[in-house]
């Protein structure tokens, strides 16, 4: 008998064992997973195999990229009771979104379920068509886009954004640099101490730009300006002429005179007005083409360096959603600029997330969609030889605002003008900071020696380094640049450096030769010491790379900024061929041309969508209420 009831209670165990826990009353399990930044812990519930709660850990994805879905995803899959991708047809968050994904999938295998039970499609209801009414419309919800929203809003004005993607930001949340601007109260914080980088512009300016006009004449200002603060020095030495001297000489001299000095006698104000946003760009370096420290750089609350894109686009954007009488819809492609029957850009066609149509009739159009990095067959029909180069752009930047334009007639300038970043990680695409270089950072090729001025212009670099054996460099830093840079760290995190306790240890990591890579790294450290760069010339030096660990990443040149676009003037207007406006059609940002010319300096594309799209926001808003007025008059009363 007791045989038999053992036998009994045996083969019931056995029997409880082979039921799925998706039977159990409640079963809990954890999973991680690499995301972008870091790992993604999920922690999911269930109760009678139903998804009940689902925890998401994952602190070092980006702010307004990446955690929105960590914020966003974990009662999306409560609700659908399984994982749905929301963002499904977007790049949105291309590391942290397969991250998110299978840290669920393992959690949900710890729980005791299979996971593949728990896909689900993503059921978007059927919408109908959507019609809107507003002053301003603005196609884009970048750094322009939202910079113009804000102020248009603050003018009075009702503003709609429609931004094509899930979530706001495009190229500009990808930003990790800074801004640049002169003469700022952040500047004279700073002690001057950059006298070979002011005399080696000049000089520049009279070797090889005698016969530019207006470079000879800036290059006489600045020549003015620099011999009375030799004579008495005070202060942090910089001006909106030296500032725009650097911009044109990087520019290759084609840049649009007039929309230069837009930028750069702006640019101060602009630093002072994203304070007023939350924006504080306080930590001031030096970048490349720059002849002084200009870059003005978010901190953290340890005072380290972060990035720039992601710490000021999530602020913008909540400075747009605290606004009554600004309404920002993701998710809207616009497809149409519309007009009226006296030629003004009165609206816009656009297409909403399941398929309907979206239709805003306004008073002024602003587009802000980026530039056309991310559209390859673009790149290529402008410039051949980009052909097969990688690209860090942001997936909605494929240059549709241009051509919406086009079709009513605007202009466009130096389309031709595409500019390659150097420091692009060499196996994912992304960007590697120019501040690294700012800050002390060197390139060394594969023979483990350094090959020109770190902190030149982006042209000069990417071509340099495209010579190099296989077209790569590595970008070496020490523990030093480390300790002081969140942005570093991130990288560290995401395994995109490899480090070594010597120089000879990290050269055997790398794969190069250590001991030309040590007699390098001593000879840099002697340069530094003297303040003195006889091999390149380079005249911008931090501190020593001579604090162990050592760190390097491997990195090439890809496509990163299309300086061409629509044709502006100062105040924002997009014009046609013949030069005259499009009424009630304004521009900002990266889909201009003109500005940058045939290269961008590093910081300059935070202060254009700044600068610019404060204007564009101001404009439109004033045309806008200018163009109700005067219908008003005419209209009569009921």
């Amino acid at each position: 008998m007791k045989k038999r009831v053992f036998a009994l209670c045996l083969a019931l165990a056995m029997l409880l064992a082979m039921v799925p826990a998706a039977l159990a009353d409640t079963a809990t399990g954890t999973g991680t997973a690499q995301g972008y930044g870091g790992e993604i812990t999920v922690t999911v519930t269930l109760e009678d195999g139903v998804i009940t709660a689902v925890e998401a850990v994952g602190n070092d994805e980006t702010d307004g990229i990446g955690k929105n879905i960590i914020n966003e995803w974990p009662q999306a899959f409560v609700d659908a009771n399984g994982i749905v991708d929301t963002y499904t047809g977007a790049t949105f968050a291309g590391v942290t979104r397969p991250g998110f994904i299978a840290a669920t999938r393992a959690a949900l295998e710890d729980a005791g379920v299979n996971p593949d039970d728990y896909m689900r499609e993503l059921e978007v209801e059927q919408a109908e068509d959507e019609l809107y009414e507003a002053d301003v419309v603005i196609i884009g919800a970048g750094g322009a886009g939202m910079t113009a929203a804000i102020t248009a809003a603050d003018a009075g004005a009702n503003v709609i954004v429609l931004e094509s993607q899930p979530a706001v930001g495009g190229n500009s949340v990808k930003s990790t640099g800074g801004m640049n601007a002169a003469k700022t109260a952040d500047q004279d914080e700073n002690e001057f101490g950059e006298e070979a980088g002011v005399e080696k512009t000049l000089t520049a300016a009279a070797e090889n730009w005698a016969d530019n006009e207006v470079i000879t004449a800036l290059a006489a200002k600045v020549q003015e300006q620099w011999d009375a603060y030799k004579a008495d020095p005070q202060g942090y030495f910089d001006s909106t002429e030296l500032f725009a001297l650097d911009t044109l000489i990087g520019g290759k001299g084609i840049n649009d005179p007039e929309l230069v000095n837009t930028l750069v006698n702006n640019s101060a104000d602009a630093i002072e007005w994203l304070r007023t946003q939350g924006i504080d760009l306080t930590n001031v370096a030096s970048f490349g083409g720059a002849s002084v420290k200009r870059i003005h750089r978010p901190v953290d609350e340890e005072g380290k360096v972060v990035s720039v894109g992601a710490y000021t686009v999530p602020r913008l954007e909540q400075a747009c959603e605290e606004r009554d009488n600004l309404l920002l819809l993701t998710d809207t492609t616009a497809t149409k600029i519309l007009t009226d029957d006296e030629g003004n850009a009165a609206g816009v066609e656009a297409e909403g997330k399941a398929g309907n149509k979206v239709v805003v009739s306004c008073g002024a159009v602003i587009l802000a969609t980026g530039g056309f990095g991310a559209n390859l067959d673009m790149v290529v029909q402008y410039k051949p030889e980009l052909a097969g180069f990688m690209t860090t752009n942001a997936a909605g930047i494929q240059g549709q605002g241009i051509a919406m334009a086009e079709e009513l007639g605007a202009a466009t300038v130096d389309m031709e003008q595409i500019q390659i970043h150097p420091t692009v990680q060499f196996d994912t695409a992304s960007l590697i900071t120019e501040g690294l270089r700012g800050d002390g950072a060197i390139l060394v090729n594969a023979n483990g020696e350094r090959f020109i001025d770190e902190v030149g212009t982006r042209d000069v670099v990417s071509a340099a380094e495209i010579a190099q054996p296989d077209s790569y460099s590595w970008l070496v830093v020490d523990q030093k640049m480390v300790d002081a840079s969140s942005v570093i760290q991130g990288y560290i995190k995401k395994g995109f450096m490899l480090s070594g306790d010597t120089y000879e240890a990290l050269a055997d990591e790398l794969g190069i030769p250590a001991d030309a890579f040590a007699a390098t790294m001593e000879t840099w450290n002697g340069y530094v010491a003297d303040k003195n760069d006889p091999d390149f010339g380079r005249t911008s030096f931090a501190a020593p790379l001579d604090t162990a660990p050592f760190y390097a990443v491997k990195v090439t040149a890809g496509i990163h900024h299309t300086m061409g676009g629509l044709k502006i003037d100062t105040e924002t207007h997009v014009l046609n061929a013949d030069g005259e406006i499009i009424p009630g059609l304004f521009a900002a940002g990266e889909v201009t041309g003109g500005v940058h010319g045939a290269n961008r300096l590093g910081g300059n594309a935070v202060a254009d969508f700044v600068v610019f799209g404060r204007i564009a926001g101001e404009q439109a808003a004033a045309f806008a209420a200018q163009l109700a007025a005067d219908r008003a008059e005419v209209e009569p009363a009921a």
